[in-house]
């Protein structure tokens, strides 16, 4: 027997008392967006989520190839008539048993999925202010770079940023540094050059982050590179903006009392979007 709300019920009623998911955050997980019944980025998501695994100890099944990795998020699409454009989110969890220590390795996984309004994507120009958020850190360790369900951090820093009338915050790491947003990868424009984080730094590895760095280094007038990037260095900055697969590019237009151009940003998202018409 457990007590739900207040009320004692059968533990068998209540799937989540032994699901590790939610009792340690033993689990990782891929966003991924679908176009008419394509995902885009497929192999990089796919082999994200298997390195994620791998890191964690995971053991993957030997089905899980990435046919049916597509095959999975792809019947629910199909399933829900979500088949114009949509974010599906697949969630892999370690099966119930044991406390730290699991009883077994083998896993079990979730797909749901939720419709969007546009195939291609875009951003309206309006005022996007963020700041620091600065009560917790990310630490500059492998951990940080996968998607675990362990995302308290970023939770925190929304409430913090919705609290404080912000629209977004930037995660600093251990030493500092500006590592991400609360929910994409960040990058600056200083002069022609486009900075962002290492990965080594703590950031998230992200899909979309490996789009447009791949992106900006076709453009000759653009010099790319990864490089830290201290909170001075926001001040000094001509762009900043924000990735993550589901939304493409959310250009950052104030930090503190500092404006910024959105001009990069938008040839990056009109590039980007020539690359998904094409997939």
């Amino acid at each position: 027997m457990i007590n739900f709300n207040g009320t004692i019920v059968s533990e068998d009623t209540n799937v989540l008392t032994q699901n590790r998911a939610f009792l340690y955050g033993d689990a990782v997980f891929e966003t991924v967006k679908i176009v008419n019944s394509k995902i885009l980025f497929l192999e990089d998501h796919y082999f994200r989520l298997m390195a994620s695994m791998r890191v964690v100890r995971m053991e993957i099944p030997m089905n899980f190839t990435m046919e049916y990795f597509e095959e999975q998020l792809l019947s629910l699409v199909i399933d829900t008539a979500f088949s114009g454009s949509s974010r599906a989110r697949i969630t892999v969890f370690r099966n119930d048993g044991g406390y730290y220590l699991p009883q077994t390795n083998t896993v079990s996984f979730l797909v749901h999925v939720v419709g969007l309004d546009n195939a291609l994507y875009s951003f309206v120009e309006k005022q996007y202010e963020v700041d620091l958020f600065k009560d917790f850190y990310i630490t500059k360790q492998l951990l940080s770079s996968i998607k675990t369900t362990n995302r308290m951090l970023n939770i925190t820093a929304s409430i913090f940023a919705s609290e404080n009338g912000l629209d977004n915050c930037l995660l600093l790491n251990d030493s500092k540094n500006v590592v991400e947003a609360i929910q994409g990868n960040i990058f600056m424009l200083m002069g022609n050059k486009l900075i962002t984080p290492p990965v080594s730094e703590g950031c998230l590895n992200g899909v979309m982050r490996k789009q447009i760095l791949e992106i900006a280094q076709k453009i000759e007038s653009i010099e790319v590179v990864e490089e830290i990037i201290s909170p001075f260095d926001l001040q000094k900055a001509d762009e900043l903006f924000v990735t993550n697969v589901v939304k493409g590019i959310q250009p950052i237009t104030k930090y503190r009392k500092k404006v910024f151009d959105i001009v990069v940003s938008k040839a990056l998202l009109e590039k980007l979007n020539a690359v998904v018409s094409g997939i």
